[in-house]
């Protein structure tokens, strides 16, 4: 049953304690770091078709959308042949992210017409705000019902247009930005404006705000991970602030999920570019007449599971030009080949396994 009437943004009360205010100094020390390496990876596709990849899965995976690294690197974007639904889910997620993205970087604004948008690409339909009542949140075990977002039409519209305001009109609250994706996110979360997909849009619209705020260069943050390792934290928190206001707790639980986030996502980063050094150098020092190049380099790590058409458009080489390279590659190991149906992919293991088996170089703490 839902206790605790929504609220009209900003809030009418101080919520900027100093636990939060000292866990804010922290997560934007390491959201700060996060942001200059990605400066580091020369070609933005390559952490596009990789981080974002990766954010897609553990955010569907919340949502029991489950899929594979493999289902997910043999996917030809070209073809669009999926291996199951829950891959094709996930590579709906990756697109409204990127469209999301794409659109941000024009306006400097995040609209709800763009809400909309993330979440017609995510769900394919066009049914757009919920009309009709009957929407609850229930326990998935015992059926018992947690949570009655609103269940009016216009109410609803009333409430995400006083977030589309809130989201892009800074003079209405000086509160930090991480505060506020804080707030934005909960607020989301409880009016549930769609029938479907209302968690996976509100994960995008989280990292969207970030780069909006100029947080970050690129939505790269991690965070489903984080709240997929704390699921029972992340929901029991919704509801405290739902049925006791109990701000200060949520809002110190995705500070952490921050900076957790940001120093995970900083290791992968770092190993990428190390990986990437690695495998230059031994390109040029162990292929014949040196196939070495940068666009080579990036469209081994743009696609995990590369193939023959992708070097060939990436590089505007010809077909036996390419079958060269890509054997060179196999012949000094930087490439391992497989043939999965009729076609031969080219696997670059080394990236695979960073991607697939990446450990953290700290907890995954629970805040409860």
């Amino acid at each position: 049953m839902n206790t605790l009437q929504i609220p009209i943004l900003p809030l009418s009360f101080d919520i900027e304690s100093k636990a939060v205010l000292k866990k804010v100094a922290s997560a934007r020390s390491s959201l700060a770091e996060l942001k200059g390496a990605a400066l580091t990876i020369p070609n933005e596709q390559i952490l596009i078709n990789t981080l974002f990849l990766q954010e897609a899965k553990d955010s569907s995976a919340i949502e029991n959308i489950i899929t594979t690294n493999d289902e997910l690197f043999q996917f030809d974007y070209n073809k669009k042949t999926f291996h199951s639904i829950a891959t094709k889910e996930v590579y709906n997620y990756k697109d409204a992210l990127q469209n999301g993205f794409n659109e941000l970087k024009k306006t400097n604004l995040l609209t709800l017409n763009q809400i909309l948008h993330i979440q017609a690409l995510l769900k394919e339909n066009q049914a757009g705000f919920r009309k009709l009542p009957g929407t609850v949140l229930q326990n998935e075990q015992t059926k018992e019902i947690i949570y009655t977002p609103p269940q009016n039409y216009e109410e609803i519209v009333q409430y995400m247009n006083n977030l589309e305001i809130f989201i892009n009109d800074n003079s209405i609250s000086n509160l930090d930005p991480l505060i506020k994706m804080a707030i934005i996110h909960h607020q989301f979360e409880s009016i549930h404006p769609f029938y479907d997909g209302n968690g996976r849009t509100g994960r995008i619209i989280n990292v969207l705000y970030l780069v909006k705020e100029q947080l970050l260069d690129m939505p790269i943050l991690y965070l489903s991970r984080y709240i997929n390792n704390t699921k029972n934290t992340y929901y029991n928190l919704l509801q405290k602030v739902r049925k006791e206001n109990k701000w200060e707790e949520w809002i110190l639980y995705i500070l952490e999920g921050v900076e957790q986030t940001s120093k995970h996502t900083l290791h992968i980063i770092k190993s990428i570019k190390n990986l990437m050094l690695k495998q230059k150098h031994k390109i040029r020092e162990e292929t014949s007449k040196n196939i070495y190049s940068q666009d080579l380099l990036n469209n081994i790590f743009k696609h995990p599971y590369t193939k023959i058409d992708f070097m060939m458009n990436d590089l505007n080489i010809s077909r036996s030009t390419t079958a060269r390279y890509l054997n060179e590659l196999v012949r000094i190991n930087v490439l391992f080949i497989k043939k999965i149906g009729k076609e031969n992919y080219y696997i670059n293991r080394e990236l695979y396994n960073l991607l697939a088996n990446v450990t953290l170089e700290y907890p995954l703490r629970n805040i409860s």
